[in-house]
């Protein structure tokens, strides 16, 4: 499923395309802000979205073979929570 078809499943149970896109893109932005300032964001019953830090690694170039620095980074991550993870079996 994309983003258009999310747009549709939810527009087909609440409202208009055009409010389901709204409230859709309200919603992503509102995790990546809590997200940005480091907070973890919590659906119950979904999961958890949260920021881990990478540690600095080695890694190796593909073409070449030699040995690359790798730097650290924050990515986010999700957690799937216990009752998305029943409902995916």
């Amino acid at each position: 499923m994309n983003k258009g078809e999310l747009i549709e499943a939810i527009a087909k149970v609440t409202c208009t395309k055009a409010e389901a896109a709204k409230a859709l893109d309200t919603t992503l932005d509102a995790i990546k802000k809590s997200l940005k300032k480091g907070k973890p964001v919590t659906l119950i019953g979904f999961g958890t979205f949260k920021v881990s830090n990478r540690k600095a690694r080695i890694g190796r170039n593909p073409q070449t073979g030699r040995p690359l620095k790798i730097k650290a980074k924050k990515v986010p991550v999700f957690k799937a929570g216990a009752a998305l993870k029943k409902a995916v079996k």
